[in-house]
């Protein structure tokens, strides 16, 4: 499983370019699902029958990671670029990147002025994403051109490595993390329902693929698979994010003070007492933060009864999230426990 979560988290796909995820997870389910189709929107869904009158359950978990894309390339052959998805410019600075191409990936570097020339008052601040460029070696715009486009995706630049004590950190943990979680599940579950696994597309850009593939399939009930904030570190207070690394899946309650999701009574039954029942632990959150698929799929046609399972994460929305695998297994353990209860 580790090897599979390596792939996942090295392999290029922000919002709107999720082609090769989609891939590795149809390669992974070809002999554990009965029907695989990719809809309109690029959404994966793969589907694994139970009896025919058993319930439709969805389990999505989107493709997408954050990134950026080439919007402007000055004379110098310096690329300037917009943030695809949810980013603190201050992770951005001096990072490297690839951009991806039709002819291949191009290396890159972000930069901006240094500090060496920065006033006393600018060296106090932050810089902006917009007084940023990316470095990719061009000498001016006629040759830049040639190795990239207007409108080309572009990656951050960071490997997935292992930790001690079962720890793993990557550049794409949001959230490829939710489609392993996703592809074990189909893999190991034996239910009378019909499951359907689908890897969503543009979750960190609106929730886009939640909203079609949940319309196309009418799930009875839905769970969103995604990743939380793990708030067990320095600069972060235990009320504000109280969910550990190592103590279980979270399931989610409630997420962006309600304006997202609020669970389903029946579903939060259904997955405590799943857990108590196979002895595995699980954490319980109330969230004022962002929002998940769970929220775009539980208002989908007249109304899903959804909910979300989240695996506690470190640092989430840069390169070096960090998160346990140990933690992932649990997950899949209660999803497979909940499932075959059916």
């Amino acid at each position: 499983m580790k090897e599979l979560m390596k792939k996942l988290a090295d392999v290029p796909g922000i919002s709107g370019f999720e082609g090769e995820v989609t891939k590795i997870i149809s390669d992974e389910l070809t002999d554990h699902a009965d029907h695989i189709e990719e809809d309109k929107l690029g959404n994966i869904i793969a589907l694994k029958k139970g009896s025919p009158d058993g319930p439709k359950v969805m389990l999505a978990a989107h493709m997408d990671e954050i990134g950026l894309m080439v919007r402007h390339i000055d004379k110098k052959g310096f690329i300037k670029f917009s943030k695809i998805g949810g980013i603190n410019d201050q992770m951005l600075l001096n990072q490297t990147v690839y951009i991806n191409t039709e002819n291949g990936p191009i290396f890159g570097v972000i930069g901006s002025k240094p500090p060496h020339r920065m006033k006393a008052a600018e060296r106090k601040k932050i810089t902006d994403y917009e007084n940023m460029f990316i470095d990719i070696g061009a000498s001016n715009e006629e040759e830049a051109l040639k190795m990239v486009s207007i409108g080309d995706p572009i990656v951050f630049n960071h490997t997935y490595a292992e930790l001690p004590n079962s720890l793993i950190t990557g550049k794409a943990l949001d959230n490829r993390i939710g489609c392993l979680i996703m592809i074990e599940t189909l893999k190991r579950v034996n239910s009378k329902a019909n499951i359907y696994g689908v890897g969503t597309v543009q979750e960190e850009v609106g929730l886009k693929g939640a909203k079609t593939s949940a319309f196309k399939i009418d799930p009875d009930f839905a769970l969103a698979l995604d990743v939380t904030i793990a708030g067990d570190h320095p600069g972060i207070k235990e009320d504000e994010a109280p969910a550990k690394i190592g103590k279980g899946p979270a399931i989610i309650l409630t997420d962006a003070s309600g304006r997202g999701i609020i669970t389903h009574p029946t579903i939060k039954k259904w997955l405590t007492s799943a857990a108590d029942e196979a002895k595995i632990p699980v954490q319980l959150e109330v969230s004022e933060g962002g929002t998940t698929d769970a929220t775009a799929i539980h208002l989908t046609r007249e109304g899903i009864p959804a909910g979300v399972v989240s695996v506690p994460t470190r640092y989430i929305h840069t390169t070096v999230s960090i998160a346990s695998m140990e933690d992932i297994e649990n997950t899949i353990n209660l999803l497979v426990s909940a499932i075959n209860r059916l």
